[in-house]
């Protein structure tokens, strides 16, 4: 009966959000996340944490491919074109980190890198049967070009050499978009299985973690951390407005993902 009740509770709920206008859904979403924000703030003493939080559930997420991969021999639902770009910015931000830091960071990164090439080449020959191409309609240099231009103009100024600079510009660019083909699959496809919406979750998670950082500096500091790096630049606004814009983007597909979850549905159904 208990249960019963906490299903039909959830429902209710879901239901009730379900049924508000676009404006409402986006207003609810920030007061969600900003009360988040404020609980990890409170609990979380060192708040760099927060990105190898987000680098591990990355990795967790990569993880659960691997699973899906090796033991359902399928790729069905997984975006080709997603992973490549994941592994272009994985590929650039291990050149910088080895350059620049040389810490947890960087093997985290070389970790995820080989994990995702490891992924590429599953879906390109031993699964290739299993990858439906016609649903993978998102081209990379939608998501590459922009990136690359965008961090050639807004980059950190810093005392590394500009080439390291832009590399890192890009790399923070091109994740906040990167999983826009994995989302314009599932969106093509409308039902999405667990291990791949188990994937795109994590990824919504550790976005968020990164972006809680990023705005938990900004408070703390009074707004002067947007300015820290290199007068008179844009670097630290951009790269806070790229980590939102992919939190915003993950967004609605983790709340379908909860909804999902809290009703006990083991495959995802998208909207139109």
């Amino acid at each position: 009966m208990g249960k019963r009740r906490g299903v039909s509770a959830v429902n209710v709920v879901f239901g009730w959000v379900r049924k508000q206008s676009s404006k409402v859904k986006i207003a609810l979403g920030i007061i969600m996340s900003l009360i988040l924000v404020v609980f990890l703030k409170l609990t979380v003493k060192n708040h760099q944490h927060f990105f190898i939080a987000s680098e591990l559930i990355h990795a967790a997420g990569i993880l659960i491919l691997i699973y899906k991969l090796t033991r359902q021999k399928t790729c069905s639902g997984l975006s080709l074109k997603s992973q490549e770009v994941t592994a272009a910015f994985l590929f650039v931000r291990l050149g910088c980190s080895i350059s620049m830091e040389g810490d947890i960071h960087t093997i985290l990164d070389f970790a995820s890198l080989v994990s995702t090439l490891w992924v590429i080449f599953m879906i390109r020959y031993k699964l290739k049967a299993t990858y439906i191409k016609s649903l993978d309609t998102c081209y990379n240099y939608y998501v590459l070009v922009p990136s690359a231009i965008l961090a050639l103009f807004i980059h950190p100024s810093t005392s590394y050499h500009i080439i390291y600079r832009v590399m890192w510009a890009f790399c923070v660019y091109s994740e906040s978009v990167s999983v826009l083909p994995q989302l314009r699959l599932m969106q093509n496809a409308q039902i999405i299985e667990p291990f791949t919406a188990h994937y795109v979750f994590a990824l919504g998670v550790a976005r968020f973690l990164a972006c809680a950082h990023w705005l938990i500096q900004v408070y703390d500091t009074r707004g002067h951390y947007l300015w820290l790096v290199g007068a008179g630049y844009f670097w630290l606004p951009v790269a806070l407005l790229a980590e939102l814009v992919q939190t915003f983007i993950l967004a609605d597909f983790c709340y379908y993902y909860v909804k999902s979850a809290m009703e006990g549905q083991l495959v995802l159904k998208m909207p139109v």
